[in-house]
């Protein structure tokens, strides 16, 4: 029974995989999509004369009146707001795919009698899951769809990482794994890691915006004309990683406990708690950084994505080829 349960497991997660793929293909669609509708905004107004593809708004800040033009879309909808039908065939089969995937999650958890993060596929399958139901929830916050194509593309690839080098039948779990601080350590880390997730896509997007503001010719990256500025990206960067420093700060918290607990200290410069640490670091930085004012757009963007890399360090590198206390990989 056991092993069937983990067989349909496997199964509905490559199933997960091949929607994702649509969903990828479709956000990418819906990218090329709005590129030609700037495009065709910009050849009918031919002149520097606003067109009907175009409306100024009046907006006020520190007390001076800016006058800004906000391009439309070919169906008269807002270009930064409104999405193509790509975009929402994307969403509806990320949202699919999720079904799909947290089947997977579920099954191999019964299979396995426990929660499903005891080694790196089952830390894999759980935190490319809970990636893309960030991105889905923080929708009712701020309109992050420009990111699927990031989102969905980034799980597609941890994914195939995962059941190619990562995949390892259920075994139980080491006696050092057995507490109930396996379910909130981990699955707070893996929370955390989604939102750095979610904040190292918007950094890019800043980044991209900040050079296509910077050319007077950006023909290649029209596109960008339907994304938020580069300021606004940058404070939605912001935000989100503040989120996965607080759930961060509180996994290096917990870590310490389950260690005295286990081990009877509570650090002891094990390499996962050094890259932990690290990690903490990097994005306390960050958050510093951005607090002063010489360290706001590109800069305090490209020092998230650094946080972002050792993430993806302390993930596929030091998980697997360190060894330590915490060789937990089951590889």
């Amino acid at each position: 029974m056991t092993t069937n349960l983990a067989t349909y497991s496997v199964v509905l997660t490559y199933s997960a995989m091949a929607v994702y793929v649509i969903a990828f293909i479709a956000f990418a669609l819906d990218v090329a999509k709005r590129s030609g509708n700037v495009a065709a905004a910009a050849d009918g107004a031919g002149a520097p004369q606003a067109s009907a593809a175009e409306r100024t708004v009046a907006t006020v800040q520190g007390g001076t009146v800016v006058l800004e033009k906000v391009s439309q879309s070919s169906d008269g909808g807002s270009a930064r707001r409104g999405g193509t039908r790509f975009e929402r065939v994307g969403m509806a089969m990320t949202i699919l795919a999720l079904v799909l995937h947290v089947g997977s999650i579920v099954l191999r958890g019964i299979a396995a009698d426990r929660v499903p993060w005891g080694n790196m596929f089952e830390f894999s399958l759980t935190g490319t899951g809970l990636i893309i139901l960030i991105f889905l929830l923080v929708q009712l916050w701020q309109n992050l769809k420009f990111l699927g194509v990031f989102i969905t593309g980034l799980t597609i690839i941890l994914l195939g990482i995962a059941t190619v080098n990562y995949w390892v039948p259920v075994v139980p779990l080491q006696p050092a794994l057995q507490s109930y601080w396996l379910v909130i350590h981990v699955f707070v880390a893996i929370a955390g890691t989604g939102f750095f997730a979610l904040g190292a896509g918007l950094a890019v997007s800043q980044l991209v915006q900040t050079y296509r503001q910077g050319r007077s010719t950006s023909g290649k990256l029209r596109f960008m004309e339907t994304l938020p500025d580069a300021d606004r990206l940058e404070v939605l960067t912001y935000r989100v990683i503040l989120v996965g420093f607080v759930l961060w700060t509180f996994t290096l918290i917990a870590g310490a406990i389950w260690a005295e607990r286990a081990w009877g200290r509570y650090w002891g410069w094990d390499t996962k708690e050094v890259w932990t640490f690290i990690i903490w670091v990097v994005y306390a930085g960050y958050i510093h950084a951005r607090a002063t004012r010489g360290w706001r757009g590109a800069r305090s963007s490209w020092l998230a994505l650094i946080g972002f890399a050792a993430v993806m360090f302390n993930f596929s590198v030091v998980n697997v080829f360190f060894k330590g206390l915490h060789s937990y990989s089951g590889l």
